[in-house]
């Protein structure tokens, strides 16, 4: 899969581009501190920053889908660039509002990589069973960001100082983004155009899609909550190196649930892929809940990490097949933003609750159940609502279909009910009933 045309450059480039995410916060953290400000003020900017940069990615999806990534990375990349190198140099001159206004727009400004190149593997890898290795290892390498980003932006701001780490984060933004945008497949990438007029079969906001949205929500709950709960073992235990090494274990038991999971495809349906992999994802956090100590929680964390792949994974292509043809990329960016919008929720549940070591095990298995219930209860297939574009079969103008999928050549494929979650086909069997 790494040896395909492409194919490391652009997984290459979006992991750099996407340091940032981890990096900035903690950099602005640092900058704010060192500079004589406040930790809740620094905190404050850094939490503006992320969440400007969650909420503006359904935006910056959608105009990927109508004007083509390039013309969205580029001048992202660049005005991201250029408002994080001038916030240590405007910030001291400028007062509190004008810092505020800085982190804001420099969170908007963020490249939506991550939904990018997950609209472009499609087109670079059109054989399932590759395409299926290189989502799970973009997924499983998801985590790495989250422990490289933090440890490098500190030893940036130890050896020189916390404005030349910014500065570092900014640059290494823009040269991931450069990467990718100047890449072929990112620069000929155009969403497929609508299949019908029909405004129903345009929508986001069908049963099935806003069912897998939610129940991602549990997800990021889980991961916020995961953050809260490491900090709390560190103080219990009176070992700060906790608060990073569950993280760190956590992620990497999702980099090698994404290398065994890639390594074949699986012979059952993706929906039900899902499911399992949500059931299991709620299983590994069960041992928590026996209040283990530091060596035993670092390994239990390792098995929710695992299955953290397979969920997320399988809700890309989920989406990718329930979303309309030219909106993949701002379905994508919805995606991402459930999961984030969890885990701020999960964070600021948790730190609610930080007094209390067995809800804070709890939290994380809550939001797990919470996902797999949506998941297992989520019917929507018994209403008519949008189709994807992997969905089509050629059959009569209107027909009624012998199977939950519409016909290839139907005017009108919002006629037709979209299945429900759990009857979506694995990529492989899809290709083989094609």
């Amino acid at each position: 899969m790494l040896g395909a045309p492409y194919v490391a450059r652009l997984l290459g480039g979006t992991l750099t581009g996407r340091l940032p995410n981890s990096m900035a916060p903690i950099g602005i953290l640092l900058w704010v501190t060192g500079s004589g400000g406040t930790i809740a003020f620094g905190g404050l900017l850094a939490a503006l920053y992320g969440l400007a940069s969650a909420l503006s990615q359904p935006v910056k999806g959608r105009l990927m889908d109508r004007r083509g990534q390039r013309s969205v990375h580029l001048p992202s990349a660049v005005l991201n660039f250029a408002l994080l190198a001038a916030l240590p140099v405007a910030g001291p001159h400028g007062g509190t509002t004008l810092t505020a206004t800085i982190a804001v727009a420099a969170g908007l400004t963020a490249p939506p990589l991550e939904a990018g190149l997950r609209a472009l593997w499609p087109s670079v890898l059109p054989e399932p069973r590759i395409r299926h290795a290189a989502l799970a290892l973009d997924t499983g390498t998801q985590g790495l960001l989250h422990i490289v980003g933090p440890v490098l932006v500190a030893a940036l701001a130890s050896a020189y100082s916390p404005s030349v780490a910014l500065v570092a984060t900014a640059a290494l933004g823009l040269t991931g983004t450069l990467v990718v945008a100047t890449a072929p497949p990112s620069r000929r990438w155009h969403p497929r155009p609508a299949q019908s007029g029909d405004g129903a079969a345009r929508r986001l906001s069908s049963g099935p899609l806003v069912a897998l949205f939610v129940a991602l929500l549990g997800v990021g709950v889980a991961l916020g909550a995961l953050t809260v709960w490491a900090v709390s073992m560190a103080r219990i235990h009176h070992a700060d190196i906790l608060s990073g090494l569950l993280p760190a274990a956590f992620s990497t038991g999702s980099f090698l649930g994404g290398l065994v999971y890639g390594r074949r495809t699986w012979p059952v349906s993706i929906s039900l892929q899902l499911r399992i992999g949500g059931a299991a994802f709620l299983a590994g956090w069960l041992p928590l809940l026996a209040l283990p100590g530091p060596h035993t929680a670092a390994a239990a964390v390792m098995l929710p990490g695992a299955f953290l792949t397979v969920v997320v994974a399988t809700a890309y292509v989920t989406t990718d097949v329930l979303a309309p043809a030219d909106r993949t990329s701002e379905a994508y960016a919805w995606l991402i933003l459930s999961i984030g919008v969890g885990q701020a929720a999960g964070t600021a549940f948790a730190g609610s609750l930080s007094e209390y070591a067995l809800t804070l095990a709890v939290l994380p298995a809550a939001g797990a159940l919470f996902a797999l219930t949506v998941l297992t209860l989520a019917r929507p297939g018994h209403s008519p609502g949008p189709v994807g574009r992997h969905r089509r079969r050629r059959t009569g103008v209107g027909a009624r279909p012998l199977t939950p999928y519409p016909p290839q050549g139907a005017q009108h494929p919002s006629a037709f009910p979209s299945p429900p979650i759990g009857d979506l086909p694995c990529p492989k069997h899809q290709q083989s009933r094609s």
